[in-house]
């Protein structure tokens, strides 16, 4: 595997990865003791002549979940944290140079946001025919990366930042991050960084930690990262997934050390049931430093990729599951926001995070 051949460089490999992990500016931030572990930037959100669209996600559920925190009076603008983007150096401490380099070419960048090709081409055919220029032209690398890996790499900023922020204050929420299809080598399922795998590797080398849990409660496996970590025993990886839906990764099912797998249609109650039951194994079996929460709401009912049936009050008391046991147990937690195909996540979001803070489990008043 990537991993595998990565680490087969030895000392001359983890050098390179720690030199880079020691001369980055993500653990720099405006995380004054005024702030709240909340890390958000309006970069996060992705817009461009409405070609994100194509795509059932919703590019801007980001800035809707603070902007509705703000409107309740729960959230003041001025103590989000922002987060510095990932460079190139940043990312090439997990990422290969040959994947790097691919991102340039529009139509890799396209097939791992799964824009549909065959509309992304009439689409741009349209706007060429109005402007009277080549198609290729109204997609060049300053755009992708401008209006799509920008905001991808700051988003990453977010969740390397998250893991020094919850490691000093005991939790950590990134308005954006999860992007667990994705691996050191290759992306997919609109996960064009490897944001989870980075984070874990910044506070290995950075903060007084050994092992970490990735919890991922999305609706789809998360097998960027069980690819990143395979046969890493520092790394103990609890996937609760539906079974039926992408990425059926059957190889990547290999390195999950907790795999629950649920079916399409899955309520409420034999969610949360089961999860309760599950996470208790989980923690018997392991006791992490950091805690990094892939905080999907794709399970909502009705999601058209998730396919569950899991009420947003069922979502709102699934978050509450996981930062109790975390908490009660004195572990560092870092919630990414992850997946969530409906434009009714982003209230689901804010609502879940208001209950968190309404059980102390957080504190958005910036008092702990």
């Amino acid at each position: 595997m990537a991993k595998q051949a990565s680490s087969s460089g030895g000392a001359l490999y983890d050098a390179q990865r720690l030199a880079r992990i020691k001369a980055s500016k993500l653990y720099v931030s405006n995380a004054s003791p005024g702030k709240v572990p909340v890390i958000y930037s309006a970069v996060y959100n992705i817009a461009f002549l409405g070609l994100e669209k194509l795509h059932p996600f919703d590019s801007s559920k980001w800035g809707r979940v603070c902007e509705l925190l703000i409107q309740k009076g729960e959230l003041e603008s001025r103590r989000i944290m922002e987060p510095g983007e990932a460079t190139k150096e940043d990312l090439l401490v997990v990422h290969t140079p040959e994947y790097l380099e691919s991102l340039k070419r529009s139509y890799v960048a396209a097939s791992i946001l799964e824009v549909e090709i065959f509309n992304l081409c009439v689409y741009i055919s349209f706007l060429s025919s109005i402007k009277q220029v080549p198609p290729v032209a109204l997609l060049p690398y300053c755009i992708i990366r401008s209006k799509v890996l920008v905001p991808f790499r700051k988003q990453v900023g977010g969740s390397v930042l998250a893991g020094k922020v919850a490691y000093e204050r005991g939790w950590a929420i990134n308005v954006g991050g999860g992007f667990h299809h994705c691996c050191g080598y290759r992306g997919g399922g609109f996960c064009v960084y490897a944001d989870i795998t980075l984070c874990i590797h910044f506070a290995f080398a950075n903060l007084n930690i050994s092992r970490a849990m990735i919890v991922d409660l999305d609706a789809h496996q998360g097998n960027g990262h069980e690819r990143d970590f395979a046969d890493d025993d520092r790394v103990f990886i609890f996937d609760m997934y539906n079974r039926d839906i992408y990425p059926l990764d059957y190889e990547a099912k290999r390195w999950i050390d907790r795999r629950v797998e649920i079916s399409s249609g899955t309520r409420t109650d034999s969610y949360l049931t089961r999860l309760k039951q599950e996470l208790e194994g989980a923690f018997q079996a392991f006791a992490p430093d950091l805690l990094v929460y892939n905080a999907g709401t794709d399970i909502l009912e009705g999601d058209p990729l998730g396919r569950l049936e899991v009420s947003p009050e069922g979502v709102k008391e699934r978050d509450e599951i996981v930062f109790s046991f975390a908490r009660q147990r004195n572990i560092p937690i870092v919630m990414l926001t992850s997946g969530g195909y409906m434009r009714s996540s982003a209230g689901v979001i804010a609502e879940s995070i208001s209950n968190l803070h309404s059980k102390k489990l957080i504190d958005l008043a910036g008092v702990n």
